[in-house]
């Protein structure tokens, strides 16, 4: 049965209006250099850490700046539960409050103010704060509050040992590389907070907070593997308490040099707050005061400081925002759209990384450097995410207006793209075979995501650039992506998504990527996958999925209330499948529509990014500015053109 088109469709004059407004919109906020960065968001743990930064070392209290923080926090306690959650929402936290709490404590509320009282109270009802993560264990150990036997062995002569040994720092993620080295010198020096208001947290626990020994394994762990590592970890106690003054000083220096090779200057260690933090404490218990200074620096950086209230962002996103800026704007294809795009990507340019060959060269000697970092500087860590995004933006410009300028970027990036394939034909995000997944089972790593595997969002995205770049169907890299991405895919129809939240991301991305690869449309992964978005779709035309869907237990779908950036991304998937003319994808454009606000962007308070699943979540504040304009502008596009679109995103 055919469609009536014109009773389905948005009215097009009102389609325009919207595009225009949210092209506006991203006009205005483009920075004259021609880059976008907007606030990138996490929970309560990274602005109490500041806080509690701060009072570790004893600087002098910025009473303004730790009000602000405190409106804040008070700000994002959870009305439901009385604790912080990890994302907009979300069930209690425990780590999360007690640093919330802790930090609130030490900026000077009350701790029989009604917030704090509800806070220890939803505590003290969930056993206490024994029950904090590893993390949280070692700052209340920096504290003094807990004791370091409270907190896995982590002797810093590990740090020597060989590559060949089954714990070695190349077989973790660039994320814990970062965060555990300056940790590991730390663990061995054991400085103890300044602390200048002798914040103490004994009402938090039931039983005195001195006495509490190792945490029991988490949920994803292996309970054999866990508890040889717990095997391992006593042995270590006994064997480091007082190690060769010799060997301990040659790891230090190790640790050391590592750290001031990727100290990377205002951007800091790894241009991620933990790992900043780190390096700032490491370098004071070290004695190194213009190091320290540099790290501390690069901190500061990542404040949001507004009229009544501030936080800390865990990092920043500059190339991640302006490369989907850009690739919306393209989307949208007007004169003025097309140059804003190119603004940016010119700005983009430069920061190609050509010249640093970043922690990744061990699983790929020989391989030229040619990545772009996710923030204004990573050098050492460039990720396959953002190259393959900028690649095909620049392809894309080029395409448009004929202007080869980008051709030498294009082609050196993909030469690296390629190399840093894996061998099961995927792409993680920063590395090649990181796959030691029996490393999430040390009690270190209760987090679950001391690894970084290839997953099926960048392996789509890799996909997208090589297939947007001309490769063939029998092209070796191509052809192992695709089959890859096939092999993942979910009874129900659906891919996971690593980086984004969470099933409506990854089958978006791998939609876009199969599209782009030219796989017919009523192939049967199309199909399932369209089908899944279609029968997931909420009442109100939009789509809606939340940090829940990463529980262990995870049985398909659950509803959410929807968002613009999950409703963008389901109907780009949706129209890669060819459904454009689906009625299901009138309903989300008109949701889109009728949810734009005054000033050309969409509201959005729910958390639609990943950090680490399970454990943190981020609220990117451009997703609900340029991913619904890129949606509409795609669906413009195709409605008025009915052609298979031909690009990889």
């Amino acid at each position: 049965m055919m469609l009536d088109l014109a009773r389905t469709s948005p009215d097009p004059q009102a389609l325009d209006r919207a595009i225009d407004g949210a092209c506006g919109a991203l006009y205005r906020t483009q920075q004259s250099d021609g880059h976008w960065v907007y606030e990138l968001e996490a929970d309560a743990t990274i602005p109490a850490e500041y806080v509690l930064l701060r009072h570790y070392r004893g600087e002098p209290i910025n009473a303004e700046l730790e009000r602000k923080i405190g409106v804040y926090l008070r700000r994002i306690q959870s009305a439901a539960h009385d604790g912080w959650p990890l994302f907009q929402d979300g069930a209690f936290d425990m780590s999360a409050t007690v640093k919330a709490y802790f930090a609130l404590k030490t900026i000077g509320d009350n701790i029989d103010a009604p917030h704090m009282k509800r806070a220890r109270e939803a505590i003290l009802k969930r056993g206490g704060a024994v029950n904090v993560n590893v993390f949280t264990r070692i700052l209340l150990a920096l504290f003094g509050i807990m004791d370091w036997k409270a907190v896995p062995m982590m002797p810093v002569e590990i740090a020597l040992l060989p590559q060949w040994f089954p714990f070695h720092l190349t077989k973790i993620s660039y994320w814990g590389r970062t965060v555990l080295a300056p940790l590991l010198v730390l663990f061995a020096l054991k400085p103890r907070a300044v602390n200048p208001r002798g914040i103490t947290l004994d009402e938090l626990f039931l039983q005195p907070p001195l006495t509490i020994g190792p945490a029991e394994k988490a949920p994803h762990q292996n309970a054999a593997i866990f508890a040889f590592f717990r095997g391992v970890d006593i042995v270590l106690r006994k064997t480091f308490t007082d190690p060769p003054a010799k060997l301990r000083e040659r790891a230090i220096a190790k640790v050391v040099d590592f750290v001031s090779e990727r100290l990377n200057g205002k951007d800091g260690l790894g241009a991620i707050f933990p790992a900043m933090a780190n390096a700032c404490m490491m370098f004071d218990v070290l004695g190194d005061k213009e190091k320290a200074a540099i790290a501390r620096d690069s901190v500061e950086r990542l404040l949001v400081i507004k009229d009544d209230e501030a936080y800390c962002q865990p990092c920043v996103s500059p190339v991640w925002d302006s490369v989907l800026a850009a690739q919306a704007l393209l989307d949208v294809g007007s004169p003025a759209a097309v140059a804003s795009a190119r603004k940016a990507l010119d700005w983009l340019k430069p920061l190609q990384v050509l010249d640093v060959e970043g922690d990744w060269i061990v699983r790929a000697p020989g391989l030229r450097p040619g990545g772009w970092a996710f923030q204004y500087a990573n050098p050492h860590y460039p990720d396959l995410d953002d190259t393959a995004v900028v690649i095909m933006a620049m392809d894309r410009a080029q395409k448009i207006d004929g202007d080869k300028s980008y051709d030498a970027e294009i082609a050196r990036a993909e030469e690296w793209v390629r190399g840093m394939q894996s061998r099961n034909g995927g792409w993680a995000a920063f590395d090649i075979d990181n796959t030691y997944e029996y490393l999430n089972n040390i009690p270190f790593a209760d987090h679950g995501a001391l690894v970084d595997p290839p997953t099926e969002d960048v392996g789509a995205r890799c996909v997208s650039a090589l297939a947007q770049l001309g490769a063939r169907p029998d092209d070796p890299n191509l052809k192992r992506g695709i089959d890859y991405l096939l092999g993942e895919q979910l009874e129900d129809g659906s891919w996971y998504g690593r980086w984004g939240l969470n099933y409506i991301y990854g089958t978006w991305s791998v939609l876009c990527a199969l599209n782009a690869a030219g796989l017919p449309h009523d192939h049967s992964a199309l199909r399932k996958a369209a089908n899944w978005f279609l029968s997931i779709q909420n009442d109100d035309g939009g789509w809606g999925e939340d940090g829940d869907s990463y529980k262990l237990a995870y049985k398909g779908h659950e509803k959410a209330p929807s968002t613009a950036s999950q409703t963008a991304w389901a109907l780009m998937g949706l129209m890669a499948a060819g459904e454009v003319s689906h009625p299901a994808v009138a309903r989300g454009v008109d949701y889109l529509m009728r949810t734009q606000g005054s000033d050309g962007f969409w509201e959005e308070e729910r958390f639609t990014g990943t950090g680490f699943p399970r454990v943190f979540y981020l609220r990117y504040h451009g997703y609900r500015k340029y991913f619904p304009l890129w949606a509409l502008a795609r669906y413009r596009r195709l409605r008025n053109s009915n052609e298979r679109f031909a690009f990889g995103m």
